[in-house]
């Protein structure tokens, strides 16, 4: 192959790796400030002001999956947004923005499974284990742990698959085994740029496994 040819490949390849880039980076410029807005509301806001403040964001978040079709990240933030807002406001409505949450995760694994750490995996076994199960609801304890079971693999030290299997085993009667889960979320690694996250996370880690202790040791 001559030199020119080699400088027009060199050229074209580097073309296209600026492109990716530039394609990539509105995506998750956007998808960070969905995160932020998230941790504000979430662990900086009184929580009479959560049902509000997360369904204007759920607005945001949905134009946000519209604007980047195919991308998995969009998808697992909207999902985080629109269960806590079920969460924040409870009642019969709570159950219906679970289900469009549910959807919006079941999406994003078949898109990217491992998009985020594998978030999409821990946030719907949350719904498995937290919703209630038939006829009600679609809760399900054999799918939660299998879905928190492939988040670990994923994303073994992370602080959320550790603290949510922690959680999911104390709402299954297995207090003791969740110690070592809401010790290794403790222990987990920073963060960069999810320091108001992983403070609000290790402080409800922490409360719970004070809790667990307390109920082991009282047996």
């Amino acid at each position: 192959m001559s030199r020119s040819l080699l400088g027009q490949l060199a050229a074209t390849l580097a073309a296209v790796v600026f492109t990716g880039a530039a394609v990539a980076a509105p995506v998750d410029d956007a998808v960070a400030e969905l995160r932020r807005a998230w941790e504000v509301i979430r662990y900086k806001t009184p929580p009479a002001q959560h049902a509000e403040r997360f369904e204007a964001l759920a607005g945001k978040a949905s134009q946000v999956v519209g604007a980047y079709p195919g991308r998995a990240e969009p998808l697992i933030w909207s999902g985080i947004i629109v269960s806590t807002l079920a969460g924040a406001r409870g009642g019969l409505g709570a159950l219906s923005l679970a289900k469009d949450a549910k959807g919006m995760y079941e999406q994003a694994l078949q898109l990217d499974p491992n998009a985020l750490d594998g978030s999409a995996c821990s946030s719907l076994a949350v719904l498995y284990y937290k919703v209630p199960g038939w006829p009600i609801g679609f809760g399900d304890k054999a799918k939660a742990k299998e879905l928190l079971d492939r988040a670990l693999a994923i994303n073994p030290k992370g602080i959320d698959p550790n603290y949510f299997y922690g959680e999911y085993l104390v709402e299954t009667g297995k207090p003791s085994e969740a110690i070592a889960y809401l010790e290794r979320a403790l222990a987990a690694p920073a963060r960069p740029g999810r320091e108001i996250a992983d403070a609000g996370r290790r402080d409800e880690a922490k409360a719970l496994l004070d809790k667990v202790r307390a109920q082991v040791a009282s047996r």
